[in-house]
């Protein structure tokens, strides 16, 4: 049986990016995301896999505790066990706000999809594998499961007119680590990846901005990050090849997170 991946906004940029690696690499994947159903990312996605049965969709909200317990149940239905969840739906402020004008409607909002969702979603997920597992006599040699949090830059570097979505980042930087002590015993590894400037529909209205900085310097590595890098990464730390490793900040940002002089 194929391991099963549920990752979050898996229909659309980043999160796409890592569907489509994880159905290259032989996962079942489940993707949950508000959108109806596409069609046309799916067909893709199927084709892909060589299979039908290998790509489900369910319509919910990661901000929404019910459909946490909704979108684990129809992959448990479907194929029978969990292997790893990427927490990658996220949002932007709709419109960015100096901190002196921030609402508070905004701010919930934003930390209800980026961090609030996604904490408890590992929750839901965590509880599932362990039931799953059944009872430890010791903690396992190799990961039963794994979890990947997609993050940002944004974590650790201030933008001051879009505060909310930098203190989601950074809410998400610190539940990776207490997920990664409270279930390493568990036999589930907790990771972060931490993307810089990606080439996608939540950054094409600021693509001149981000042009400018990147010719002037902002990373070594002086192009737009794709969907692709930030896959990449995921599939390393998904596929279990560092069993002893849990809690990584793994950075997919051209560099731009090294200090230079």
């Amino acid at each position: 049986m194929a391991r099963v991946a549920l990752i979050t906004g898996g229909n659309r940029g980043i999160g796409l990016g890592i569907s489509r690696r994880l159905v290259t690499d032989g996962y079942a994947v489940s993707i949950l995301a508000t959108r109806e159903e596409p069609t046309d990312v799916l067909a893709e996605l199927r084709e892909l896999a060589g299979s039908d049965d290998a790509v489900r969709y369910v319509r919910g909200s990661v901000a929404e505790p019910a459909d946490h317990v909704r979108y684990v149940q129809d992959a448990l239905d479907a194929w029978g066990r969990l292997d790893v969840l990427v927490n990658n739906a996220g949002v932007a402020p709709a419109q960015r706000a100096d901190l002196l004008e921030a609402t508070t409607e905004s701010f919930d909002r934003v930390l209800g999809i980026n961090l609030r969702g996604p904490y408890f979603l590992t929750q839901e997920f965590a509880r599932r594998v362990v039931a799953l597992r059944g009872a430890l006599t010791a903690p396992p040699l190799e990961p039963v499961a794994t979890v990947v949090n997609v993050s940002s830059i944004s974590a650790t570097t201030v933008s001051t007119d879009r505060g909310d979505y930098c203190v989601s980042k950074a809410g998400v930087a610190m539940a990776t680590q207490l997920w990664a002590v409270r279930l390493a015993p568990e036999g589930i590894v907790v990771h972060e990846v931490r993307p810089g400037v990606i080439a996608t529909d939540m950054t094409a209205g600021v693509a001149p901005k981000y042009d400018a900085l990147l010719a002037d310097g902002l990373a070594p590595i002086a192009r737009w990050g794709r969907p692709a890098d930030v896959a990449g990464a995921v599939a390393m730390l998904a596929s279990g090849a560092t069993p002893y490793s849990t809690g990584e900040v793994f950075h997919v940002d051209g560099g731009m997170h090294v200090p230079v002089l």
